[in-house]
């Protein structure tokens, strides 16, 4: 659809659009590189301690069920409405009507810092595979490898979006070799007696310990899926919007889901669970390069190692191409700062998004790394639950809510794709959210994701009322209704009829 919106003050007027230049194999390539990366080669051993041995093959698959039913709530909502911000055009399109401009102002306040936290544990985990290459290095040194690797990504990223999508299929193709070869490497010495030696009461739903555990696992496995969502926040860089996004997301939940099973049992295969329970061995912080060094020898742990920091790089990298977008719609829109609104005069990507994203992921590693010196739990677990507990409120229910409220306040809206058995999948991811929240404290003693996340949520109220007393918006002025896709769809149409004419 055209984009119809006038240029904010503060921005440049030649240069206020994105352009669509996104094709679906590039599309698919930007998920998945963003979905694999370093997770399944840092928590492959944490899915065990989780679920207390290789049953942990369950979280994978409740993951891949989550990731899946949630990603078709994205897909209807990305497909119809295919702006650059994904969960913030949702929101500020769903919830207008009784809440103004709260909803979506809290989805910034929130993915200001939930996506560079996401993007600092995939920094830590290459300063964490970098150790099994340079045995020696001090914490202080991984701090400066982290916080370069994190200034390289936003150099690599400081150009046109078809160059970033090139460049992107060339990450994916190496996360492939990378997955491929580790997988081959544990079919070559696969041993069925380590992988399925479930231990006696592996699976006793009737236990409490169970949920926990299995609240746990879920919690791991749908971090590992986290990405299947990165192309509605490039929505307005995709071309044919309502056909490629939702196919998008759907090939690469599936996609992804059969690398994680094949991965998962291979691994288990060769390593012995048990050892993955020491976090001081290297089975428990480099599994991709433990199974290697099992199998092939040292040299080829070292080669897949590399194979490893690039995977985790192209992930990073996708991850921080599509959250530096997140703000640009609601600066456009003039809630909030309207520098993130601005474009290169050049390259045409949003620059402030880009730099306070990097700046933000760099604190996150340095935050992370503090926290792993100090933490009982392994850091990246508790990293993990603090980002889903701070997503599940405002991202993920809310945004389950506002397919529901959109096929009611906007059912002439036109709708590419239309999620396939509604409301089940919506029903489904619902529960499979709430499960990961409601257990979070109890997955994570000592830590209180949940308390965290509703004092990150409380703040952001205050910080609304403070900016809508300002702009004099709801609750301190009128509310401002404006149905954009609706309106853009009635504008082409009438330009069809008059063309006609």
């Amino acid at each position: 659809m055209a984009d119809t919106r006038t240029t904010p003050a503060g921005t440049d007027p030649e240069v206020t659009t994105l352009t669509r230049k996104i094709g679906l194999f590039q599309a698919v390539t930007i998920n998945m590189a963003q979905m694999c990366g370093i997770g399944p080669f840092v928590t492959i051993p944490l899915m065990v301690v989780a679920f207390g041995g290789p049953q942990a093959i369950i979280g994978w698959i409740a993951g891949a069920i989550l990731a899946l039913a949630d990603g078709l709530v994205w897909a209807e909502l990305g497909a119809s409405q295919p702006g650059s911000g994904g969960t913030y055009v949702y929101l500020r399109e769903a919830f207008q009507y009784r809440t103004g401009r709260l909803m979506p102002f809290l989805f910034i306040w929130t993915a200001i810092l939930f996506i560079p936290l996401i993007m600092s544990t995939g920094i830590q985990g290459m300063v964490q595979y970098l150790a099994y290459l340079w045995p020696s290095m001090s914490t202080g040194q991984g701090d400066v490898v982290g916080l370069a690797l994190t200034a390289l990504l936003v150099l690599m990223l400081w150009r046109r979006v078809e160059n970033i999508g090139r460049l992107t299929v060339g990450m994916w193709a190496v996360m492939i070799a990378c997955v491929l070869t580790v997988i081959l490497a544990c079919f070559t010495h696969f041993h069925g007696s380590l992988a399925f030696a479930w231990p006696a009461g592996a699976i006793a739903p009737l236990k409490g310990s169970f949920w926990v555990g299995f609240a746990a696992g879920l919690t791991v496995g749908i971090f590992d899926y986290l990405g299947y969502n990165t192309t509605a926040y490039l929505g307005a860089e995709i071309k044919d919007p309502g056909r490629v996004m939702p196919r998008s997301i759907i090939i690469s939940v599936l996609s992804i889901a059969a690398i994680y099973l094949v991965m998962q049992i291979g691994v288990l295969g060769v390593v012995p669970w048990h050892d993955m329970l020491d976090p001081n061995s290297i089975d428990s912080s480099s599994i991709g390069a433990a199974v290697l060094q099992r199998t092939w020898g040292k040299g080829a742990a070292q080669v897949v190692t590399v194979l490893v920091l690039i995977t985790a790089f192209a992930s990073v990298f996708t991850g921080l191409l599509g959250g530096s977008r997140v703000p640009f719609d609601a600066a456009r829109d003039g809630m909030f700062f309207r520098s993130f609104g601005r474009l290169h005069r050049k390259h045409e990507f949003p620059t402030v998004g880009l730099l306070v994203m990097g700046a933000m992921t760099a604190a996150s590693f340095l935050f992370a790394r503090h926290l792993g010196s100090s933490a009982s739990h392994p850091p990246l677990t508790v990293l993990i639950s603090l980002l889903t507990t701070v997503m599940v409120i405002v991202q993920s229910i809310a945004q389950i809510a506002a397919v529901s409220v959109l096929r009611k306040r906007q059912p002439r809206l036109a709708r590419p794709y239309k999620m396939i058995l509604y409301p089940l999948p919506s029903v489904v991811a619902g529960i499979g959210w709430v499960t990961i929240y409601t257990w979070a404290d109890k997955a994570n003693p000592g830590v209180h994701p949940i308390e965290w996340s509703l004092a990150w949520l409380a703040l952001g109220c205050v910080a609304f009322l403070v900016w809508a007393r300002r702009e004099h918006a709801w609750p301190f002025g009128p509310k401002e209704i404006r149905e954009q896709y609706l309106e853009d769809q009635q504008t082409e149409s009438g330009n069809a009829t008059v063309a006609v004419l």
